[in-house]
């Protein structure tokens, strides 16, 4: 008898346990997991007021490059950098010439008289014809990764995301002076750099601004690597700059507000020099999916060109008008 209850123990338990192996197993299951309360979600913010949206885009420019790079502006003509390539093309999109390159590029900047073109560990120098004049090897190492150049004058200015340093050359493709975001020796950080995405840039009226996207930060410095003051905007809300490295590229209109472009929750703004918003150039719907930061650049009508590497394309976009 005693033999007879241990058995019927043994049953229930084995229906017992058979029947939690089932439950766990449909609760697992794709479909039936809940939702992860801390889960990363990006959603909520993709939604921007049309009333914050500013800009509409009135054309595109696709391109015929596998894996666009960079662009610039000079006068009425933009210079896109891609495969082994620098097109040069009208503002209404006709394709003017070509300069082959000797290695991928990953910067470029446009003058009158010159053309400077950033591979990963060089800065190739131009004519306006496309003739190479010098190749700058000097001054970078095997673990540089350049990602951006802006030229004031006689003062070329690199940003290396490897080194996470910005350097000052002349026309000669001498280093004169390289600095790292630092106030001082007794600060254990400046430049944060998580990622290629690491601009410099220099407004109408010759002050040169940094990117420092591990901050969240727009940072002004003097020529000789000073920092002069600065403006940062951490928050996932489109008053700010969220994610890694953000905002990963700038530029400037004609008045001296910024244009700023995000990569993830990619999207372009516009702000005042003193950091606050003045609105949306164009809001994360109208971009792929955690996608690329687009390079920006703009004309002297306020005219915004971006650089959309996940499309391939040059898309334009103006002020609405009110």
């Amino acid at each position: 008898m005693k033999n007879k209850w241990i058995l019927i123990f043994l049953l229930l338990l084995a229906v017992v346990i058979v029947g939690v192996m089932v439950a766990d197993f449909k609760s697992t299951r794709p479909d039936q997991i809940a939702s992860n309360p801390f889960e990363y979600n990006v959603d909520q913010y993709k939604a921007v007021d049309s009333a914050l949206v500013l800009y509409t885009e009135t054309r595109n420019l696709q391109l015929s490059m596998q894996e666009p790079a960079a662009i610039a502006l000079a006068g009425d003509r933009l210079f896109v950098a891609g495969d082994q390539w620098v097109q040069v093309i009208g503002l209404q999109g006709k394709l003017i010439s070509e300069i082959p390159l000797p290695e991928k590029p990953h910067a470029v900047a446009a003058t009158p008289d010159r053309l400077l073109v950033a591979t990963k560990a060089s800065v190739l120098v131009y004519d306006p014809a496309g003739k190479l004049l010098a190749t700058w090897k000097e001054g970078f190492s095997e673990s540089s990764v350049l990602t951006s150049v802006a030229v004031a004058g006689d003062n070329i200015f690199i940003a290396d995301a490897g080194q996470r340093k910005v350097y000052r050359f002349n026309p000669s493709g001498e280093k004169i002076l390289e600095f790292e975001g630092k106030v001082n020796d007794e600060v254990l950080h400046g430049f944060i750099v998580p990622s290629p995405c690491f601009d410099v840039a220099i407004n109408a009226d010759g002050d040169l601004w940094v990117a420092n996207p591990g901050k969240h930060a727009l940072e002004n410095y003097t020529f000789d690597g000073n920092l002069r003051g600065y403006w940062n905007k951490s928050s996932m809300e489109v008053e700010g700059f969220s994610g890694c490295c953000n905002p990963a590229q700038f530029t400037f209109l004609p008045d001296g507000n910024f244009i700023t472009s995000e990569k993830g929750l990619v999207r372009i703004k516009e702000y005042k020099p003193s950091g606050e918003l003045v609105g949306v150039v164009a809001p994360p719907a109208k971009f792929q999916d955690d996608g690329h930061a687009p390079e920006v650049v703009a004309d002297a009508e306020s005219r915004i060109y971006a650089l959309d590497f996940d499309r391939k394309m040059i898309r334009v976009f103006e002020k609405k008008e009110r």
